[in-house]
């Protein structure tokens, strides 16, 4: 479940549904039982380093830039390793000009020394201008700001929604689903859902070729509708 820290927001802090409505377009296509949508755990700012992005206004911004700021500037009067000072360093001159963290060029070795602090700026931040739009959708526009993707799974028995980094394999999305799927891996039957809403029907695009198989280190593309063949 993805996790995300709701900053100048009212919202009561709990799960929530991220709806898709292509989940919707499944469950009809395949009249499919039920409907899975994404969760989304909401977590206050006391968590908000667990969190895999933080949605906030555009006021809390600056709110955030001056609290990792003032980390930094501790982190440089007590620092004792020069590399690491150099670091917080160019950290304290961006942050002067209201850079967010994530947006300061950094390479292998200082984003190394910098994932052991918990630098609020450094994580995915999504700015909401208009806080009237329903919350599922800033949810999801947020999910997709985080670097995550969406597969499916459709049947009979329900259209799912499924939750992976953007570029994850076949291999890793058979794994959300199940250990046992992943552990006993063959193939992933996948079909897109543009071609499937283009063929009209999952056997048409059955009948038009549209289906494919793919193995272990398929690049799992946002939208896929995929059937996981594993030994039980």
């Amino acid at each position: 479940m993805v996790k995300i820290c709701i900053f100048g927001f009212d919202y009561v802090v709990s799960n929530a549904t991220i709806k898709d409505k292509r989940i919707d377009k499944l469950k009809e296509i395949f009249s499919s039982a039920k409907k899975v949508y994404l969760q989304a755990e909401l977590i206050d700012r006391s968590k908000a380093s667990q969190a895999d992005g933080l949605m906030i206004t555009p006021a809390v911004k600056l709110e955030l830039i001056l609290t990792d700021l003032e980390f930094v500037e501790t982190r440089i009067s007590n620092c004792v390793d020069q590399k690491e000072k150099e670091l917080f360093l160019k950290l304290k001159a961006d942050l002067e000009k209201e850079k967010l963290v994530s947006e300061i060029s950094l390479n292998e070795e200082e984003k190394k020394l910098l994932s052991v602090y918990p630098l609020l700026t450094s994580k995915h931040i999504f700015i909401v201008n208009d806080i009237n739009i329903e919350l599922s959708e800033m949810l999801l526009a947020a999910y997709t700001t985080f670097g995550f993707i969406t597969f499916f799974t459709a049947g009979e028995k329900d259209s799912h929604a499924w939750s992976i980094r953007k570029g994850a394999t076949a291999y890793e999305a058979s794994g959300t689903i199940h250990s046992d799927i992943q552990k006993g891996f063959i193939k992933a039957e996948v079909l897109g859902y543009d071609d499937l809403i283009k063929a009209g029907s999952f056997n048409n695009a059955r009948n038009q070729d549209l289906l494919r198989l793919e193995g272990k280190e398929y690049i799992v593309k946002d939208g896929d509708w995929i059937t996981f063949r594993f030994n039980k």
